[in-house]
């Protein structure tokens, strides 16, 4: 599991026994809205991120097994996409688009994603797909809109599966220069919460489903 910082597990320490457990799996994106997602929903669902710093969908499938754990979650809500689309270096530091390789490819991306719901789905958790966010023009090692034939493969797949979506890239993308650091994938703040706000409506949907 990822350590969030003391706000973070002071937030999930204050949670009462016996809640439903919810784990958030993705990339740094996650990271940045797991702790108000923790605050929006203390006392009513333990929420915990899993996973490393690394989550390209190969990465995941290979560690998906360890993020699990031996416990029954209630929900997951997860993504992968932005690491796929990512250039990098011989050592999988971040490169330029020109002279890097992309860690994935979509038939790779869409290989992985086939075995991570499989294996999401034998957890018995409800399950909750978070499309990749924008790829604004500008960021030095990916290329601008490279997350959309992710997207449109992962909703269709999810789709096939009946698995609810949280469209996170149409959450923030009408308010881009105000959510999103210039030339960066990464939220500011105000993003973060942003994003926060459709994941705990989510979840709050599957925790309400019969």
């Amino acid at each position: 599991m990822v350590t969030l910082g003391s706000a973070a597990a002071a937030t999930a320490a204050s949670n009462p026994p016996g809640l439903p457990r919810v784990l958030l799996l993705g990339d740094s994106i996650s990271i940045g809205y797991t702790p108000p997602v923790q605050a929006r929903l203390r006392g009513i669902a333990d929420v915990q991120h899993g996973g490393e710093k690394r989550f390209d969908s190969g990465y995941a499938l290979a560690h998906l097994d360890a993020w699990l754990g031996p416990g029954k979650w209630t929900v997951i809500h997860f993504n992968y996409g932005l690491w796929d689309i990512k250039y990098v270096d011989k050592n999988g530091a971040d490169y330029t688009v020109a002279e890097g390789r992309q860690i994935g490819s979509l038939e790779s991306y869409q290989r992985n994603m086939r075995a991570i719901v499989k294996r999401l789905k034998r957890t018995g958790a409800k399950l909750i797909f978070a499309t990749t966010t924008p790829v604004p023009g500008g960021t030095p090692s990916r290329i601008k809109d490279a997350e959309l034939p992710l997207n449109e493969f992962a909703v269709r797949l999810m789709r096939e599966n009946s698995i609810p979506i949280d469209d996170l890239h149409a959450t923030v993308l009408p308010k881009l220069a105000e959510l999103q650091l210039p030339r960066n994938v990464h939220f500011t703040d105000a993003g973060s919460e942003a994003l926060a706000d459709a994941v705990v409506a989510s979840i709050r949907t599957a925790l309400s489903a019969p």
